[in-house]
């Protein structure tokens, strides 16, 4: 009777045989299907078939940590250096990103720069905000040199720093302010620092050149004549030497009408001094028109209002200058970055001279397109102002929409200029992009297949929704990092709550519509009755 109830041992090994031999036969009867639209693997035992497979959680470590876990470890092109930007849209790893960490602790730039471009409403200035923040925390000053939509007043005034105003009526800024440069030369002087001091004077005479030259090319949509440059040279110089205070434009108009000997010589008026009038009555007439208050006259013909800081900050507010007045917009972009950059070289021949410590500077030029598009020859002096951005110690970020915006310009040579603005940046920076955009942009940087894909997705608006609700573009907050011929770094944006707050660029949008509703509601009462 004990064998009726004996339960046969099974061979692991004959039944796993057995198993295999069953598993043919189903095959050789019905073939085994291939997975299905819901599930992955093979129909059939032993085939793996789920209908759902789990995510596998992902951990982030240095090659001495994780190389036991070869070969179950991926590397991905994410350096964690620099200010922590959000996630890598494929892996989810932390991305860490900022031209002045990848310039001078990781060594992954030629220079401490960087263009973005991108659609408007996609992100661009909340990109710049999280890298201003995240810098400021690490010592290094942001400089917004010119804020045309007032984005960055919010978190400039968070940290501390200074914002200036600047618009008609509100706050003026003088083009021939030295700043700073006259004093700290006499106190480089004292120091025995004579050829430092040399440098801040030439320093200054020449942005303040260049700035004059800048708004008479505004003003008259050309560039001065070279024997007209000559004279404003000489008139700057007679002014430093003979006049006490800090001139004005209307002051260096003086100087030009009362003909000096030093400017009738330079004019070439061989004594004739109608000769001289000849040479500088053109020149006489547009800074008549500057100085008058005219389209660019008002803001630039009175001494400065609230002189720029150098040990923190700042955000030059511009954003009171109306949209249609592009000319005056160009040419306070232009004085903003010419003052800034002279702040600058002031700082850093204080350090040099060891009177103060070394301070690091990221500079933001936004709307680039605007200042480029102000008159010929703006190229070449947005391109003096921003080429020797790693001698200076100072690390910068220019932003504009599209490579169209760059290569719009009338001049073969200035469109060849303004390209190499991106060309020279130590890494580019892209959000969403037309498909026209790609031939433009992949003439200065490579660019995959697969990346330019990317770049396209994200510019489509978003779904439509019938409820009203807020729905986001699908590239709102993603950004492709570019650094030469290395694939790009796809990342999405994070902000905290508190960054959420400084970065509504839409705050005149938030009158609630029930506001609005109640407003009307008596007047429609008094109407039925």
């Amino acid at each position: 009777m004990q064998k009726l109830f004996r339960r046969k041992k099974k061979n692991p090994f004959l039944d796993g045989v057995e198993s295999e031999a069953r598993t043919r036969r189903v095959s050789a009867d019905r073939p085994a299907r291939l997975r299905g639209p819901g599930s992955r693997g093979w129909a059939g035992r032993g085939g793996g078939a789920a209908a759902l497979v789990p995510a596998v959680r992902e951990y982030r470590g240095t090659t001495v940590q994780v190389c036991g876990l070869w070969p179950f470890s991926s590397g991905a092109s994410s350096p964690m250096v620099g200010v922590p930007l959000g996630r890598h849209e494929e892996t989810q790893a932390t991305v860490c990103c900022d031209p002045i960490s990848w310039f001078q602790r990781a060594h992954l730039i030629s220079n401490p720069s960087a263009f973005v471009l991108g659609k408007p409403g996609l992100g661009k200035s909340t990109l710049v905000r999280r890298m201003m923040l995240g810098l400021s925390g690490q010592g290094v000053h942001p400089l917004v040199l010119g804020d045309l939509k007032g984005e960055h007043v919010d978190a400039i005034g968070a940290i501390g720093g200074q914002v200036i105003e600047l618009g008609r009526g509100r706050g003026y800024l003088n083009i021939l302010d030295p700043g700073q440069a006259i004093e700290v030369a006499q106190l480089l002087e004292e120091r025995g620092h004579h050829e430092a001091a040399v440098r801040v004077r030439a320093d200054a005479h020449g942005r303040r050149l260049n700035m004059v030259v800048s708004l008479i090319t505004i003003s008259r949509n050309n560039p001065p004549t070279d024997q007209e440059q000559t004279i404003l040279d000489r008139a700057l110089r007679f002014l430093d030497d003979s006049f006490d205070g800090v001139p004005v434009l209307k002051d260096l108009l003086d100087v030009i009408t009362a003909a000096p000997d030093e400017l009738r010589q330079v004019a070439l008026d061989r004594g004739d001094m109608n000769v001289y009038l000849q040479e500088t009555r053109a020149l006489e007439a547009t800074l008549l028109g500057l100085t008058g208050g005219g389209k660019l006259g008002e803001i630039f013909s009175r001494h400065t209002t609230n002189p720029m800081r150098r040990d923190r900050a700042v955000v030059f507010d511009v954003s009171s200058i109306d949209e249609t007045e592009t000319d005056l917009q160009a040419a306070v972009l232009l004085a903003c970055w010419s003052y800034g950059f002279g702040t600058v070289n002031v700082a850093n021949a204080l350090a040099d001279a060891g009177l103060e410590p070394r301070r690091n500077y990221f500079v933001v030029l936004d709307e680039l397109w605007r200042a480029l598009r102000a008159g010929k020859g703006m190229v070449d002096r947005v391109d003096a102002l921003t080429r020797l951005n790693r001698s200076v110690g100072v690390g910068q970020i220019m932003i504009s929409h599209t490579m169209s915006d760059l290569l719009a310009l009338p001049a073969e040579e200035d469109r060849m200029k303004a390209r190499g603005f991106v060309e020279r940046s130590g890494m580019v920076i892209c959000g969403g992009l037309p498909a026209s955009e790609m031939p433009l942009l992949t003439s200065a940087i490579p660019l995959s297949r697969q990346e330019q894909q990317k770049l396209i997705s994200w510019q489509d608006p978003p779904a439509w929704d019938s409820r009203g609700g807020d729905v986001e573009p699908p590239g709102r907050g993603k950004f492709l990092i570019k650094v030469g011929g290395r694939p790009g770094i796809p990342v999405q944006i994070g902000l905290t709550s508190i960054e959420a707050s400084l970065n509504d660029t839409n705050k005149r949008w938030h009158a609630p519509a029930e506001s609005l509703l109640e407003a009307a509601a008596p007047i429609q009462e008094e109407g039925a009755a």
